[in-house]
């Protein structure tokens, strides 16, 4: 099944490049009918509704590429922030979708005030990772980039994303949700905070 989504999402990006740059009408509704059929498909994947899945992925216009996903791992006393979604009710490094005309820093440094009030630097790129080898199937297409950041200030503060604000050290995670960030990958951003002359890790 897994393969399936995949197929469908590379398909429903060809179809909405093809849609953007297609000069006939002809051409146009071949894209459409492949766009159709990628959207059903998902649709069959995730036993939804195909006009659902179909809007969504109608979202993005234009030549198809990953989104940003910002994550941002801060320190205090051998321990990580954590904030609890609201979504789901797990547990994340502070972090969502970078913002067109933000540099990727500024990005998680604004994710992280935004959703647990603290005040942060970003110091270091930890890793540029393609979600879908680390995480749940999504229908976006994510690239995830981990920052070191350094607390500055500011007091735990929940948002309209977040219901709760915590630290948390490495052998005592609380579940987790795995679509934003997992166990092995902040066991990974604990090293890095450790010996910060790792080299960022990419793929």
């Amino acid at each position: 099944m897994s393969d399936q989504v995949e197929w469908a999402k590379r398909i429903a990006a060809l179809a909405k490049t093809g849609l953007f740059y297609a000069e006939n009408h002809y051409d146009k509704d071949r894209y459409q009918q492949l766009f159709d059929i990628a959207g059903d498909m998902l649709a069959d994947s995730a036993d939804a509704e195909g006009s659902r899945v179909k809007l969504m992925l109608a979202a993005d216009d234009g030549y198809i590429t990953p989104k940003v996903d910002v994550r941002g791992a801060v320190f205090r006393d051998g321990k990580v922030l954590l904030v609890r979604e609201a979504v789901d009710g797990r547990w994340t490094l502070p972090g969502g979708w970078a913002d067109v005309g933000d540099a990727p820093s500024e990005a998680v440094e604004r994710e992280i005030w935004e959703e647990s009030g603290y005040e942060t630097k970003a110091v270091k790129l930890l890793a540029l990772e393609d979600r879908k080898r680390r995480h749940p199937l999504s229908l976006n297409e994510v690239y995830k980039a981990a920052f070191l950041c350094e607390l500055l200030g500011g007091e735990a503060r929940t948002s309209v994303e977040t219901t709760a604000v915590g630290w948390y050290g490495e052998d005592d995670l609380p579940p987790l949700s795995e679509s934003r960030v997992t166990a092995e990958q902040i066991r990974r951003w604990f090293s890095h905070w450790r010996q910060r002359d790792l080299p960022t890790e990419f793929d």
